[in-house]
């Protein structure tokens, strides 16, 4: 029995029920007659299903949705204060701005969903106990051995986690930028491959945890425990490879723009192969065509409107960069690592080397998640086995475009074709 039985029986309401809730409350966001704010506080929801329903704003404080169905609706700013949301379905679920404190989401599933600044903190409900005045509840738990939550590319971004118990929990990929994880409970949790730049860590338990390829720059890890965790391939503060300021930069990038200038005659190309290149802070709009920079950091940095046509990139991290407009014809990009960058309206087609020879731009094995293409120019691009899951192409030029292998899970406007024809 719920524990939730100490408070009175929850009422519990039907398919039909809920629908009616719901229209009312879609009547309201829509400025019809009729409309009302749906609420389901302390109601019994047990495996409603609420797919792609706009429930902004909704009261579900104390509610039992165990089990309900919430792919893809609009949560944004809802209430869930004390909910059992075990294994709930909230995949692909817009929860921007959302109140979690103190909700159970044992087992839950939040694939790609969004959560933007989202309240997860502790958070216990009182109840009134004519014997016992005020006392706290608790969800009883539904399985002997529960799983962690499944945030696999989930955004929270500022969320407020501190004293959070997320055992086990799977957080790969997610972005986790500058979240609030204080005392945060993440032993043996999945985070290979998220962004936690920034992100306040003091005092949290990591024992075990899978940080392989994690974004730690800038995070707080004061008193934080992560005995047995595995840090391979993460990215702290420290320069990895060969840092930037070790190298004469003036002058090669100067030796760089006359060797392009003046079509090879005089200069040299510049060679960052390897090198932590995050200390140059931006980029913008310079002339890097034909770069050597395999296996270099780039990431975060600001490389808006930059010429890289023919760059060796192959194996270089280039997330979380801003390449919005960047010229990227031609360019090998094998192996890269591009996850949560903006290439927006940049140009990936084939780079002209003759009249009757072009050099399409090689994007094998790339991994894209949760990257912004949208009206890219990615004419003939070789994208064989890309990871470009939760990518944006909308708009995007995919004509001739090799997607052979590619994983496209959750990525919008790509072609169902293996070869996309525009």
């Amino acid at each position: 029995m719920s524990a939730f039985a100490t408070a009175g029986t929850p009422r519990r309401l039907s398919q039909e029920e809920a629908d009616a809730i719901c229209a009312k409350h879609d009547r309201l966001w829509t400025a019809r007659p009729g409309g009302a704010r749906a609420v389901f506080s302390w109601m019994d929801l047990t495996e409603l299903n609420f797919r792609g329903r706009n429930l902004s704003d909704a009261d579900f404080t104390g509610a039992i949705l165990a089990g309900c169905k919430f792919a893809g609706a609009r949560l944004d700013h809802a209430v869930f204060f004390g909910a059992d949301l075990q294994d709930a379905d909230l995949s692909e679920t817009s929860m921007r701005r959302s109140d979690l404190r103190g909700a159970c989401l044992r087992g839950a599933d939040l694939t790609g969903a969004d959560l933007f600044e989202a309240d997860l903190r502790e958070g216990s409900i009182a109840a009134i106990d004519k014997g016992r005045g005020l006392r706290l509840l608790e969800h009883a738990p539904r399985v002997a051995e529960a799983q962690g939550a499944t945030l696999v590319g989930a955004n929270l971004e500022r969320s407020k986690m501190a004293g959070i118990v997320a055992v086990r929990a799977d957080f790969t990929d997610a972005i986790l930028k500058d979240a609030k994880l204080v005392r945060a409970n993440l032993k043996q949790a999945s985070m290979a491959g998220a962004n936690l730049a920034g992100a306040d860590l003091s005092g949290a338990d990591l024992s075990g945890a899978d940080l392989t390829g994690a974004v730690l720059v800038g995070a707080t890890i004061y008193a934080c425990n992560v005995t047995g965790a595995m840090m391979e391939g993460a990215l702290t503060d420290n320069p990895l490879g060969q840092d930037v300021s070790d190298l004469p930069y003036e002058e090669m990038i100067k030796a760089h723009a006359l060797w392009c200038e003046t079509g090879g005659q005089e200069g040299r190309p510049s060679t960052f192969d390897g090198a932590d290149l995050r200390a140059l802070k931006s980029v913008k709009g310079f002339n890097l065509t034909a770069l050597s920079a395999k296996g270099a950091v780039f990431y975060g940095l600001d490389m808006e409107g930059a010429q890289l046509q023919g760059a060796h990139l192959e194996g270089a991290d280039l997330r979380a960069c801003n390449l919005r407009r960047a010229d990227l014809r031609g360019a090998r990009l094998m192996g890269a690592k591009m996850s949560g960058s903006d290439l927006r309206e940049a140009l990936l087609g084939p780079l002209m080397i003759s009249p009757d020879r072009v050099m399409p731009a090689d994007l094998t094995r790339l991994v894209a998640k949760g990257t912004d293409f949208s009206q890219a120019d990615m004419r003939q691009a070789i994208m064989q086995f890309a990871d470009v899951s939760r990518s944006n192409f909308s708009g995007a030029i995919l004509k001739q475009a090799d997607l052979t292998g590619a994983y496209r899970q959750g990525a919008k406007g790509l072609l169902e074709p293996t070869i996309a024809d525009g």
